[in-house]
């Protein structure tokens, strides 16, 4: 059994990381920064339990995230810390947003349409691996501490349900300032038994 969750977990950081790699790679492309693979992980645990792991040390994060129903569903995050929004522009707009203590709408459609881009590309991954079509939610944009992050999550998903957890930070760097995200997909044991079952060929 061990060894066997082992290759699972083994598996669905496979799919991920060479799923990102391209999404990142392509990112660079396009943008005024270099984007890049920092590292990935899988692990057990809980909605609940990953976002309150992951929040900044002030205790406030920015997310977005969208969920898959169906057969096979899945939930997929990415965190960034907001205080970074400047940085984040910068690096994939080529100028600044002017720093506030609070997301104003341009920031949030940055980073909405920055999590649809990457989010998209795992969800891509798994879907091309299982041969299925996935139809994911209209992506959104939260920023707060992670009991609210949590609360506008939960509305539709249960955030105390036990999931197999891939984590990949991504690094941005534009001249020599870094900012660091974080892809959050959250696998119930179904997904991830007919990921592995397909060998995660995408």
């Amino acid at each position: 059994m061990t060894d066997m969750s082992e290759n699972t977990n083994e598996m669905l950081n496979r799919v991920a990381v060479a799923s990102l790699q391209k999404c990142v790679e392509k990112l660079s492309r396009v943008s005024a920064g270099i984007w890049k693979v920092a590292g990935a992980d899988v692990s057990m645990g809980t909605l609940d339990e990953a976002v309150k792991l992951r929040a900044s040390e002030e205790g406030e994060a920015a997310a977005v995230y969208f969920d898959v129903k169906g057969e096979l569903p899945f939930i997929a995050i990415i965190l960034f810390d907001p205080r970074d929004i400047g940085r984040i522009s910068r690096c994939f707009l080529g100028y600044s947003f002017s720093a506030s203590p609070q997301l104003n709408q341009a920031g949030e459609l940055l980073l909405t349409e920055l999590g649809n881009i990457i989010l998209n590309s795992l969800a891509g991954a798994f879907s091309n691996a299982v041969k299925r079509i996935f139809i994911p939610s209209a992506p959104r944009c939260l920023r707060g501490e992670p009991q609210h992050l949590l609360e506008a999550m939960g509305a539709s998903v249960d955030v105390k349900q036990r999931y197999r957890i891939i984590s990949v930070k991504l690094d941005i760097q534009c001249d020599k300032s870094v900012t660091r995200s974080e892809v959050l997909g959250l696998i119930p044991e179904k997904l991830a038994q007919e990921l592995l079952n397909s060998g995660g060929v995408s």
